[in-house]
């Protein structure tokens, strides 16, 4: 027998025990691991490419501190967070569901325009508490309104919803634009431009702040997500239907009524989203105007683990980051695209971690069982490709 037998055959008591952790203090440190690491590595990347533009991070990054927390601006960041966090929200509802809704830019400036344009009359003529929460309703509505089409063609025929909420998304913002440069133009201005609300008709500020009310729903609207989703049947009917819809039709879940049910939340909170950035913030629209909160949240998101409770204080980070970075970037005379390169990075690093933490069975994944099977088809498709002489590809 040779020495490698004789090792293989040594009885498995004489292995050296590893230390046992518990289990709470493993998914702590898991949640530790996949969550923020990610998040300090792509700071970390950020700096020494600012070094090797020649700027320094040290400054760059107090600049952030300054602009988006210090002397008050944490009130301005705070308000960049409310329409941040309610297109979170609306995107876990159909991530978990393993769905795609990709048409956020649509159907945030189509119910931003909406609402801009009815407006600046509702809040004349209406006590401002009805005309808020009337404007609030308009845009969840028409948020929800423009997820119809990809949802009843993914319920009805299965068709691809990346593409099909990518397509009513192109078109919205165009009929966004169409509407602020035609029925809703202010006439007295020569800008493409909806009415300006007036200041004492927008979003009234919580007390001893100017932090908008909106900041209020947002937080809401995550508690009651999180109580959907956690505790309640229709909560288990989207988690089952993620994980795997042809189990969900076999244990009795209406897979389509459930796809059209997420899709109209999802695209509700995208509206409401809007209705707290312009009541709140703005108080106008304006043609091609487009801040693309949905592709900066959707690293975020992931981070979450799809917890609306989670995703608060990585939304609140890049709320800061955000507010913060314009003066920075300003101050290291960069374009303020520099902050889409950080969030770059952090997707960069969940991919690496993502990676090595299958290989090491490093904690939970960022995606849910049935999103992970979708990123993994396509690479098991391609390996029996390459070995079409296996067993298994046989």
């Amino acid at each position: 027998m040779s020495a490698i037998q004789a090792r293989e055959a040594m009885p498995m008591v004489d292995e050296p025990m590893r230390p046992q952790r518990s289990r709470t203090a493993a998914r702590a440190i898991d949640l530790l691991v996949r969550s923020l690491v990610p998040v300090i590595l792509a700071l970390v990347a950020g700096g020494i490419l600012l070094v090797i533009l020649g700027r320094d991070p040290i400054q760059f990054y107090s600049d952030i501190w300054n602009g988006g927390v210090s002397q008050g601006s944490w009130q301005d960041s705070a308000m960049r967070m409310a329409p941040l966090l309610l297109i979170a929200v609306g995107l876990i509802f159909v991530f978990r569901a393993n769905i795609w809704n990709l048409g956020y830019d649509g159907q945030f400036l189509l119910a931003a325009a909406v609402l801009s344009g009815f407006g600046p009359s509702l809040v004349t003529h209406t006590p401002l508490w009805l005309a808020m929460t009337i404007l609030f309703l308009v845009a969840a509505a028409v948020g929800a309104a423009w997820t119809v089409i990809p949802a009843g063609l993914k319920a009805v025929y299965e068709t691809n919803e990346i593409i099909t909420t990518l397509m009513m998304s192109f078109i919205g913002v165009g009929v966004a634009n169409i509407l602020v440069k035609g029925p809703f133009q202010d006439p007295t201005v020569n800008i493409p431009q909806t009415k300006v609300l007036p200041i004492n008709k927008m979003l009234p500020a919580i007390p001893s702040t100017r932090v908008h009310c909106g900041v209020l729903v947002a937080i809401a609207a995550a508690l009651v997500a999180y109580y959907v989703l956690t505790r309640t049947a229709f909560g288990l009917r989207i988690q089952v239907l993620g994980a795997n819809p042809r189990a969900a039709r076999h244990v009795g879940v209406q897979v389509r009524k459930l796809i059209m049910s997420s899709f109209l939340v999802s695209g509700a909170l995208i509206g409401a989203a809007a209705a707290a950035d312009i009541l709140g913030v703005w108080g106008y629209s304006r043609a091609n105007w487009n801040p693309a909160y949905g592709d900066t949240v959707i690293p975020f998101v992931f981070l979450a683990r799809l917890n609306p409770l989670a995703v608060i204080p990585f939304i609140a980070f890049y709320a800061v980051l955000s507010t913060g970075g314009d003066l920075a970037a300003q101050n290291a005379n960069l374009p303020t695209d520099f902050l889409l390169v950080l969030v770059a990075l952090i997707l960069l690093f969940m991919t690496l971690i993502e990676f090595v933490g299958r290989r090491r069975e490093l904690g939970q994944s960022y995606l849910p069982e049935g999103l992970r099977e979708v990123f993994r088809k396509p690479f098991i498709r391609r390996r029996r490709e390459v070995a079409p002489d296996t067993p298994e590809a046989a």
